[in-house]
């Protein structure tokens, strides 16, 4: 008998965990979950309405293959809902949470064994060719084949430009779901990042703290566009675009293909350009060199993740009529120092003009979003992986070196059997993996392998 475990409790776990329940009878099949609510994790656990997703209703879903519809869902909790609404995301939060309940019957019907831990792993232990122990809690071990990662983003650190003393004090809040720490109200908080983390911070702040100017600074000063009120016609050309995207291994020349389609477009909207490339984004990543990456990263990075990653029509009006109010302000500007106790020294760099000035602000929120910087992290189970050899960090820090697959490798390159991740620590590899799409795709074929005969998986594997 061949066991199994998922660990990490979020959206990526759920499907993951949802998708072995289905089909996986060969043992037992292990959920370790941590301490919070089971398949909502950071992004679905927020109880603010004002947090939207990013996707239309009619794009959600758990897993790849279901007879599920999270707009029935939806409409029994929230009235009539349309699958072009962008509806909050604890209501998909609770949809996950139902679905994975439906496999839990399910396979309980069909005499499938499995188990969900309440603890947190701690520990990953090779046994060879018997698979791996894991310690889950103080001192409870497993013993597995196959170990599946799903723990989504890590803790955020500090930036660098943050000294000790801000730390100390209190008044620099590193986990921006956690505003309700800060009771008393203040009279400025500046929010470091413009990116999706940091637009539903500034949303929620604004209905905290209604008298609170609101500052939100990065790099480029960039937030998020909108996603249109309705979906729009698909780009006549898409196809023709993204084979010629694909025949690029430099992103200077994919930029200037899809500016050239853009102008060429006449009135197909651009936005549907950038979503017609979603099924070639995993290979355009794959296809640039190490340097060609790091180029992209350093360059173009935040054109792309603010054109890809949009906000909801309502998140964007929100955001439009603080700034007409003049609540909020959005700084382009670089991050020098943030210092001193309550109130905060912030010290920027504009950078259309290089001048440098000193904010204060009676609170500081850090949400500069995604972080899977695995060797720098504070992540137990991850920091004692890489210790141990058993994973290996991107070496742009995008989190872990995996085969297309999501097997894990070496530093050589070579598979660690049974070893296998979904999700966010998979970004170096196929750039664009944390959104559902991605993901319950990504946990359905896992499943699909790993639920097959260990005769068929060797045959494939000597026909590789």
């Amino acid at each position: 008998m061949a066991d199994i475990a998922v660990i990490g409790g979020g959206a990526a776990g759920a499907a993951a965990f949802g998708e072995l329940l289905a089909r996986f009878d060969g043992g037992t099949i292990h959920w370790i979950v941590g301490q919070h609510a089971p398949g909502r994790g950071v992004a679905y656990a927020t109880s603010d309405d004002q947090h939207l997703l990013n996707v239309r209703a009619s794009a959600m879903g758990v897993f790849q293959e279901h007879a599920e519809d999270f707009i029935q869902h939806a409409s029994r909790h929230l009235g009539q809902v349309k699958g072009t609404d962008f509806l909050p995301r604890r209501v998909f939060g609770d949809f996950i949470q139902a679905q994975v309940g439906v496999r839990i019957d399910a396979a309980r019907r069909a005499g499938r064994s499995f188990r969900i831990h309440p603890g947190s792993a701690r520990e990953i232990v090779s046994r060879g060719e018997r698979g791996y122990a894991i310690r889950v809690g103080a001192d409870r071990w497993l013993e597995v084949e196959h170990v599946v990662l799903a723990v989504g983003a890590l803790s955020q650190r500090p930036l660098r430009t943050v000294s000790t003393t801000a730390l100390a004090g209190g008044a620099y809040e590193l986990d921006p779901w956690r505003l309700d720490r800060h009771p008393q109200a203040p009279r400025r908080v500046v929010v470091i990042g413009t990116g999706l983390t940091a637009v539903d911070t500034l949303l929620s702040a604004a209905v905290k703290w209604p008298y609170a100017e609101l500052v939100a600074v990065s790099r480029h000063g960039l937030l998020p566009f909108t996603h249109s009120a309705l979906p729009l016609a698909p780009y006549a050309k898409q196809e023709e675009l993204n084979q010629a995207l694909l025949a690029c291994d430099d992103a200077a020349a994919m930029f200037r293909l899809v500016r050239r389609a853009m102008d060429d477009a006449g009135d197909t909207d651009w936005r549907s350009i950038i979503d017609g490339m979603r099924p070639t984004n995993a290979r355009l990543w794959q296809h640039l060199t190490h340097a060609r990456r790091k180029q992209f990263l350093r360059h173009a990075r935040w054109v792309w993740e603010a054109a890809r990653h949009r906000m909801a029509p309502a998140t964007g009006e929100a955001i439009y009529q603080l700034q007409e109010e003049g609540r909020l302000q959005v700084l382009a500007a670089r991050v020098l120092d943030v210092d001193g106790k309550a109130p905060l020294q912030v010290t920027l760099r504009e950078r259309a003009t290089q001048l440098v000035s000193v904010l204060e602000a009676d609170l500081v929120v850090q949400a500069t979003g995604l972080d899977t910087a695995v060797a720098y992290g504070a992540h137990d189970l991850l920091s004692q992986l890489l210790r141990d050899g058993l994973a290996v960090a991107d070496p742009l820090q995008l989190g872990v070196l995996a085969q297309p697959d999501g097997q894990l490798t070496d530093a050589n390159g070579k598979p660690q059997h049974g070893l296998h991740a979904v999700g966010s620590l998979l970004r170096g590899n196929l750039w664009e993996c944390t959104a559902m799409p991605e993901i319950r795709a990504a946990a359905h074929r896992l499943a699909v392998r790993l639920s097959r005969p260990a005769a068929e998986t060797v045959r494939e594997s000597l026909a590789d």
